[in-house]
C-alpha cells in the first residue's frame, strides 16, 4: 500500500478563508476516492496560514481491473447487407471504448444484439490523484479571487509551491509553472524562506515542526490553550475563555507562543467592554481577570515569532494596545462632558438610510411607535414614560466620539448605556438603550428591561418595514440590512412577553409612519406582512410544531403570537386522536365541496331537509357560542373539543344529504350551509390542512 501528501503553499490566508479552503480539499479528495473506487486507511488534514495539505496512507497503486459487458443496437442494424460494422454498430464501439475482437452476440427474447465484452484496466492512483490536484485548487470555494500570475488563474493569495508526493516520488505536475516538488517552506520568521526537504509523506509533520510550523490544526489549537492556561500558575489570574477568538487566533500562527502583557491600571476606569473590545476584537488579544472576577491590567496574545524575543515582542505588543487604550481614554473622557441627551441634537447630521431620512428621523419614528405598543398593552404612565426616554435616546451614542471614530463600532448601545448611567439617567432606561439591538442573532439573549423589549420591537420593525418599502427586499442570501434577524427577534420578543399585540396592526401603523418616505401600495403592506408570516412560521417550528399544524394555524392569523403558540400546540396534541383524524376527513370534504364556489347567499332554513340537514344548521348555533367563548378565554383545546364533538353531525349531514343534487335552489343552499360550518372551523384553524391517512372527499 501507499501513501499520497499534497501541500499548497501560499502566502497568509485570511483566517476566514481557512478552515473553509481544508474542509472543500478534503470532502474533495475522499470523494475523488470513493468516485475511482480507491479505499484508504488513514486520512489526515493539516493547515497554517501559509499552507493546505492532506495526507492519505493505505491506497492502492491502481485501481482494480473490471470486466465490462454492454449491450448494443440489434443485429439488423449493427452490420450491413455485406456484413461490415454499419456506422451504427461502429459508434457503439466508439462509445464504449472496445475493439472489434471484443464483440459478441447477446440473445434474448426481444432478438440478437451487438454486445461487447472486455476487461477495463484500472487507472493508476498517481495519475488520478496528479489530475485531481489542478482542477481542486481551481475549483476551491473562495470569498474573493486575486489574479496574479496568470490571468486565468485566481486564488485569494499567491500559490508560492506545490508538494506532491506519492511514497518518496514526486508527481509529475506543473501547474501554471509552480512545480511540485519535495520542498516545502517553514516559519516565515523562525526558518525564513529556508526549503524544508520533504523525504517521504510520513516525514511531513515531524519535518515541518523541524521548521517551527505545527502543521496539525487540532494540535496547534491545544498547544496554546496549554501556554495561555500556564502563564499564571503561581499568580490569582486566568485567561478569559473565548473559543471563537481561539480558533481566530490558531489561524494566524504556525508556531505559536503564548505571552502576557499588562498596561496601566489608570485604563480601568474605561468601561470593561471598551477594554475588551480594544484587546480581544482589535488586536486578536485575550483577556485576563483577576481572583475576584473583575478584569485585570493585562493581556495574553499569541506570538508566531521567535520565543527567545519574548521581551521585544512583548514590549512592542504593549505599547500597540496603551496607544488604543489612550484613544479610549480621550473618547470617553471627552464623550462624558455632555450628558447622553445632549448628543440627539446631531442625529439629523447622520442618515439612516437616503430614502428612509435620518437618525432623527427613525427616532421620531421610534417615539411613536413605543408610543403605540404602550398604549395597546395599556402599559402604566411610568412605564411609557421609560420607554418613550428610552427611544429619545437609544440611538444618542451613535454620534459620539467613542462609535463615529469607528473605533469601537460593535459597542453601539453598551456605550450608550453607559454614558446614559454616567448621565443620571433612570437605570432601566440605560438598560433598554444596551438592549434594544438585541436580540443580535438568532442564539442571543432577548430584552429583560420592558424598556428595551418594547423599543427593540420598535426599531426592528420600523427597519424592516422601511427597507422593504422602498423595495429591497432580501433576495437569497442577500440581506445586507440583517432583515430576516430583524423580524426574527421581533417574533421571538413578542412571543417571549406573552404580549396581545396584533402583530398585523402593528405593521400597519409602522408602514403608516413612513408615509412620508415610502409609497403605501397595497403590494408593500402585503411583502411587509409576508415577509413576517415567514418568520412567525420559524417561530412555530422552533417550537417543535409540525409544518402542517403549522400551516393550519396560520391561516387564521397572528394577532397575538403566544395565542397562536397555545393554538398550534393543543392542534399538535389532538391530531392523532382517531376522532379527530375523523373531523379532519369530514372537514376536508367540506371544503373540497366548496373550494370551486364563490358566491354564497345566506342559508334559507325552510328549504332545509328534516333529519341530518336541519340538525347541522341547528347545531351551528351551539357551535359559535362554545366556539366565542372558548376563544375568549383562550382555551384553544376545548374549541377543538367542540369543533370534534360537532364533527358527528357532520359525518350524519354526510351519509344521508347528496349536497350536489339536480335541483339547483337546494344545491346552491347546501353550499351556503357548508360555508357557515366552514366559517366556524376556521376561527380556530384551517383542518382541512391537516395531513392524516385514508383521505376521502366527495
Amino acid at each position: 500500500m501507499h501513501s499520497f501528501l499534497f501541500e499548497l503553499g501560499i502566502e497568509e490566508l485570511p483566517d476566514n478563508v481557512i478552515l473553509p479552503a481544508i474542509e472543500y480539499l478534503e470532502n474533495s479528495l475522499r470523494d475523488t476516492l470513493q468516485s475511482s473506487s480507491l479505499g484508504f486507511t488513514g486520512f489526515n488534514a493539516a493547515s497554517t496560514p501559509r499552507r493546505l495539505a492532506l495526507m492519505v496512507d493505505g491506497l492502492p497503486a491502481r485501481q482494480e481491473d473490471v470486466e465490462i459487458q454492454k449491450t448494443g443496437p440489434a443485429l439488423s442494424i449493427a452490420y450491413t447487407a455485406e456484413g461490415q460494422l454499419s456506422p451504427a454498430g461502429l459508434g457503439f464501439l466508439k462509445k464504449t471504448g472496445a475493439t472489434r475482437d471484443d464483440i459478441f452476440t447477446e440473445h434474448s427474447p426481444k432478438g440478437d444484439f451487438l454486445a461487447v465484452r472486455f476487461t477495463q484496466r484500472g487507472k493508476s492512483c498517481q495519475d488520478i490523484l496528479t489530475a485531481w490536484i489542478p482542477s481542486a485548487i481551481m475549483q476551491m470555494p473562495l470569498p474573493k479571487r486575486m489574479i496574479w500570475k496568470d490571468r486565468n488563474l485566481g486564488f485569494s493569495r499567491p500559490i508560492r509551491w506545490i508538494v506532491a508526493l506519492w511514497d518518496e516520488e514526486v508527481l509529475d505536475l506543473d501547474f501554471y509553472g509552480i512545480k511540485a516538488s519535495r520542498y516545502s517552506y517553514g516559519n516565515r520568521y523562525l526558518n525564513p524562506e529556508q526549503p524544508v526537504l520533504i523525504k517521504d509523506c510520513g516525514h511531513y509533520e515531524d519535518a515541518m515542526l523541524n521548521a517551527r510550523v505545527v502543521a496539525n490544526r487540532d494540535q496547534r489549537r491545544a498547544l496554546i490553550a496549554q501556554q495561555m492556561e500556564a502563564l499564571f500558575t503561581s499568580e490569582d489570574f486566568s485567561v478569559v475563555k473565548d473559543e471563537r477568538l481561539l480558533e481566530t487566533v490558531c489561524n494566524l500562527v504556525e508556531y505559536p507562543t503564548a505571552v502576557a502583557g499588562s498596561f496601566s491600571p489608570d485604563f480601568l476606569k474605561l468601561p470593561e467592554k471598551v477594554i475588551t473590545s480594544t484587546i480581544s476584537q482589535n488586536q486578536k488579544y485575550f483577556s485576563v481577570y483577576d481572583g475576584d472576577g473583575k478584569l485585570a491590567n493585562k493581556f495574553v496574545f499569541i506570538s508566531n515569532g521567535d520565543p527567545s524575543h519574548a521581551q521585544i515582542i512583548r514590549a512592542g505588543n504593549e505599547k500597540v494596545v496603551r496607544a488604543r487604550l489612550e484613544d479610549a481614554m480621550w473618547f470617553f473622557a471627552e464623550d462624558c462632558k455632555k450628558p447622553l441627551e445632549a448628543y440627539t441634537a446631531h442625529l439629523s447630521e447622520v442618515v439612516f438610510q437616503s430614502k428612509l431620512g435620518t437618525l432623527q428621523d427613525k427616532t421620531n419614528r421610534l417615539l411613536q411607535l413605543s408610543g403605540y405598543i404602550c398604549d395597546t398593552l395599556h402599559l402604566p404612565e411610568e412605564v411609557k414614560n421609560r420607554a418613550l426616554r428610552t427611544a429619545q435616546l437609544c440611538k444618542a451614542d451613535l454620534v459620539t466620539l467613542m462609535l463615529g471614530e469607528k473605533e469601537f463600532t460593535k459597542l453601539q448601545g453598551y456605550i450608550g448605556k453607559q454614558y446614559a448611567l454616567a448621565s443620571d439617567e433612570d437605570p432601566e432606561v440605560a438598560e433598554g438603550i444596551y438592549e434594544h439591538y438585541m436580540p443580535r442573532g438568532s442564539n442571543d439573549t432577548l430584552p429583560s428591561s420592558l424598556s428595551g423589549a418594547i423599543c427593540a420591537v420598535a426599531d426592528k420593525l420600523d427597519t424592516v418595514a422601511g427597507i422593504i418599502g422602498i423595495g429591497m427586499m432580501p433576495t437569497g442570501s442577500a440581506d445586507p440590512f440583517a432583515l430576516r434577524r430583524a423580524a426574527g427577534g421581533i417574533v421571538q420578543i413578542l412571543a417571549a412577553r406573552k404580549w396581545q399585540l396584533d402583530l398585523a396592526s402593528l405593521i400597519e401603523h409602522a408602514l403608516q409612519l413612513l408615509s412620508e418616505k415610502v409609497q403605501l401600495k397595497a403590494e408593500v403592506e402585503d411583502n411587509v406582512k409576508s415577509f413576517f408570516a415567514q418568520r412567525v412560521v420559524w417561530l412555530l417550528k422552533e417550537c417543535g410544531i409540525a409544518y402542517d399544524v403549522v400551516s393550519a394555524v396560520m391561516q387564521t392569523g397572528y394577532a397575538s403570537l403566544d395565542d397562536l403558540i397555545a393554538k398550534a400546540k393543543a392542534l399538535d396534541a389532538l391530531k392523532k386522536e382517531e376522532s379527530f383524524i375523523r373531523l379532519v376527513i369530514g372537514f376536508k370534504r367540506v371544503a373540497n365541496i366548496i373550494a370551486e364556489v364563490r358566491d354564497f347567499g345566506a342559508t334559507d332554513s325552510g328549504l332545509l331537509e328534516p333529519g341530518a340537514e336541519q340538525d347541522l344548521f341547528k347545531g351551528l348555533s351551539t357551535l359559535r357560542a362554545e366556539i366565542g367563548q372558548a376563544l375568549a378565554e383562550l382555551d384553544y383545546a376545548a374549541a377543538l373539543q367542540h369543533l370534534v364533538a360537532f364533527g358527528i353531525r357532520i359525518d350524519k349531514f354526510f351519509d344521508d344529504v347528496l349536497v350536489n343534487c339536480e335541483d339547483a335552489r337546494l344545491r346552491a343552499n347546501r353550499y351556503a350551509l357548508l360555508a357557515e360550518v366552514r366559517a366556524e372551523f376556521l376561527r380556530v384553524a384551517d383542518i382541512s390542512l391537516i395531513v392524516v391517512d385514508n383521505e376521502i372527499g366527495e
